[in-house]
């Protein structure tokens, strides 16, 4: 349900602008009288975190939990011109009167005051120092409304949507609350229509049943169809309420099927953005492949507005409880009740739509119980009656039929096993180890992954906006220079600083891209993994693929690739050679030609094969290097019988001739030596740029001033230009001064027309 439906009988206006002086925000707002018996409200969505709200010198409302609203009747207090005053506690107010039992069973390094801030209802964001360090939010963090209300009308004040496929058909159950009598309400969904009936707490129900509709499905597999809902009220002016979807959804996310169809989940971890860039930056990640988000539990419930963009953008959610970290003292009766309100109104957002796949009861709380060695397993305490009885239970009398993980990690011997349940994998990354580990580990399904200190373009400070762990003497930039060490052979020390941030901008994404590639394997026990994270936090190297402003990193581009509904990549298989993978994840059925050409100096082709594939949709293939090609040439270079007479293995993937996708395989690593070779870039007008080589050019860029590009940071190979489409970052703006340039490339190739091509 939209927050406000536009309805008659009810009129709202957010209240914008408080100004604040230390802890406290004041805002002063005109308020017209209104007609006779008017009934009036102020609604807040959300105040960091203990608070006091007065209007015109008289409380009015007060909580103590970041997460939960307030409304408050102001019908007699309104005058003309208004001010409302929010105080909210300082944080050392908001420790200092917390209980002492019961005692905590174990301590984190994660977050700071744990001890105390585990009685506290707020987000661990600003109060983690290794990777959220402060200041924390305080004050109104979500709207405050002013919401008018006629005494006469009936007006929507709840409604709960159930979709279910019973059959070929869809059925959505519905329930109705209203403020004011009505004597009928009818739903109606698409074309479909049902008269609800009214029950004795004054609620209206029933059910509407849609024949035969187009299911809902993620973005890299099907179209994310939604029907609109709406009621019609007495005056029979109908008001709509939302859409639902339709779709079956497999008991098991780490198994994770869609309409009987399997799907590999590939997600990021949400953080949080400024309110008006959430569509901009769910759609850049729908655009790079990514078909799930999750919202961590050290972050903040996200609004309608973003539940609503998922579903219609086809992305999946992920949605924790708000719990991390810390043991929380359930026992407790005030901590229980506001556990209770808190997850009762996240449930009535979340539930029902088709976006929705998992609950999951908190980040890291049963992998910090074991870590500290007080229990392990689904009746340790780190689960306890919080995560393994009270929020599964009133999921499931609030109708939220997903699957629900109650940690993540957890499901193993130990929570944080990767081979079993759900679990964090920072095998490559955090712990750097070798790329076989991604296989070795038997990775079922990563909650969290690759945490990469990812460099944004442009200047970085050494150090700015790496995350660390808490303790460690290492931080993320060093996991970044050991691969780009190990990969490319290359130390800070070895080349000069551009040269060294380029460098290292593409080894996390190269990284990325190979662990996706392992685990996206037909062959893999892997059905996913969800990137950490999604968008920096503040300004630098963060775990971002997106940095503080929202603009995608190299890292993102590798990812792309990966992840594209129709994707070839490579894998090297050691004694076996390579493999080359071709998925089909959409809809329709797949006719392409599959070409593999072995290059040697870069330049000349010393063997090439086609052949003929025909993937059914949602379907995968793979292809031996050798095997197609007839015969042995040590392709992987596992064999090792002197010098290589290769240096590129390329995979074409084409469609009615076309290439629709490429991946590339250095077996001695990529050419990180800068050359001369011919690299040329033509334009057509200000929509696209075509690129040809004579020599693979790893690392191609295109910096085009005022555009986008639709691609970034690949391998072109001889014979096959590309066109990179370009979008305009502002209306009407022209190409000029483009450039194109490359890893192994010395100096840059500008951007000419056709007709001015060297």
């Amino acid at each position: 349900m939209p927050r406000w439906p536009e309805q008659d009988g009810i009129a709202v206006r957010r209240l914008d602008g408080f100004t604040r002086s230390g802890q406290t925000f004041t805002l002063a707002f005109d308020a017209a009288d209104g007609p006779a018996g008017e009934r009036v409200s102020l609604v807040f969505d959300g105040v960091a975190t203990a608070w006091t709200a007065e209007l015109n010198g008289t409380e009015l409302a007060r909580g103590d939990s970041m997460f939960a609203g307030a409304e408050a009747d102001v019908t007699a207090l309104l005058v003309g011109v208004n001010t409302l005053t929010i105080r909210c506690a300082s944080e050392e107010e908001l420790l200092a009167d917390r209980p002492r039992r019961p005692r905590q069973r174990w301590r984190t390094k994660v977050v700071e005051n744990g001890g105390a801030l585990r009685f506290v209802r707020t987000s661990v964001v600003g109060r983690a120092p290794g990777f959220a360090p402060g200041p924390p939010t305080v004050g109104p963090w979500r709207p405050v409304w002013l919401v008018r209300r006629a005494a006469s009308a009936a007006t929507v004040e709840d409604v709960t949507l159930r979709p279910r496929i019973e059959g070929g058909d869809g059925v959505v159950a519905v329930s109705v609350r209203l403020a004011g009598a009505a004597a009928r309400v009818e739903a109606v969904v698409g074309d479909a229509r049902a008269e609800l009936a009214a029950g004795e707490d004054g609620r209206f129900t029933g059910e509407v049943r849609v024949v035969d509709p187009a299911r809902w499905w993620p973005h890299t597999h099907g179209t994310p169809a939604l029907h609109d809902v709406s009621l019609v009220l007495d005056d029979g002016q109908p008001v709509g309420v939302g859409r639902t979807g339709f779709r079956t959804l497999s008991d098991d996310v780490a198994a994770l099927a869609v309409n009987d169809v399997p799907v590999f989940a590939r997600g990021v971890v949400w953080t949080p953005v400024p309110e008006g860039e959430v569509r901009a930056t769910l759609e850049t990640l729908r655009d790079a492949g990514i078909n799930l988000v999750r919202i961590p539990g050290i972050g903040v419930y996200e609004d309608v507005t973003f539940h609503d963009l998922c579903d219609e953008l086809g992305l999946l959610v992920w949605q924790d409880f708000m719990f991390a970290n810390l043991d929380y003292p359930i026992e407790d009766e005030d901590f229980r009740a506001q556990v209770v309100d808190e997850a009762r109104a996240v449930l009535a957002r979340v539930g029902g739509r088709p976006s929705l796949v998992a609950l999951c009861g908190n980040s890291e709380v049963e992998q910090q119980a074991a870590m500290f060695g007080v229990g392990v397993g689904g009746d340790g305490i780190g689960r306890g009656e919080l995560f393994g009885g009270l929020l599964p239970g009133l999921a499931r009398a609030a109708g939220v039929d997903v699957p629900y993980v109650p940690s993540a990690p957890s499901g193993g011997p130990l929570p944080f096993h990767p081979g079993s349940g759900v679990a964090n994998y920072f095998g490559v990354g955090g712990y750097r180890r070798p790329l076989s580990d991604a296989r070795t580990a038997g990775v079922r399904f990563a909650s969290e992954c690759l945490a990469f200190a990812n460099v944004p373009d442009g200047d970085v400070a050494d150090g700015e906006g790496v995350m660390r762990d808490v303790g460690a003497d290492w931080d993320f930039a060093d996991v970044r220079d050991h691969y780009l060490r190990e990969r490319y052979g290359v130390t800070a020390a070895d080349v000069d600083r551009e040269r060294y941030l380029a460098l290292s901008r593409e080894v996390s994404g190269e990284m990325m891209a190979l662990v996706f590639g392992e685990w996206r394997r037909r062959a893999s026990p892997c059905g996913g993994g969800i990137v950490l994270w999604s968008r920096d936090l503040r300004p630098g190297a963060g775990w971002g693929v997106l940095d503080a402003a929202g603009r995608p990193k190299v890292a993102l581009a590798h990812l792309r690739r990966a992840l594209a509904p129709r994707a070839v990549w490579i894998v090297d298989e050691g004694m076996n050679g390579l493999d080359v993978h071709v998925a089909n994840d959409g809809p329709e059925a797949l006719d392409a030609e599959l070409e593999v050409a072995v290059l040697a100096d870069g330049t000349r082709a010393i063997a090439e094969a086609t052949t003929a594939l025909r993937l059914p949709p949602h379907a995968a293939e793979h292809v031996n290097v050798e095997g197609l090609l007839g015969r042995f040439l040590d392709v992987s270079y596992a064999y090792r019988f002197g010098s290589p007479a290769h240096d590129t293995v390329v995979a074409t993937l084409r469609v009615a001739g076309a290439p629709l996708a490429q991946a590339t395989h250095f077996p001695l690593g990529p050419p990180t030596e800068p050359t001369a070779f011919t690299l040329t870039a033509t334009h057509d007008g200000d929509r696209a740029v075509t690129l040809a080589t004579d020599r693979v050019a790893w690392g191609v860029r295109l910096s085009a001033p005022g555009f986008a590009p639709a691609d970034d940071a690949f391998t072109l190979t001889p014979g096959v230009p590309r066109t990179i489409a370009l979008r305009p970052l502002t209306p009407g703006a022209r190409l000029a001064g483009a450039t194109v340039t490359a890893l192994n490339l010395i100096g840059e190739s500008p951007v000419v027309a056709p007709d001015l091509k060297p």
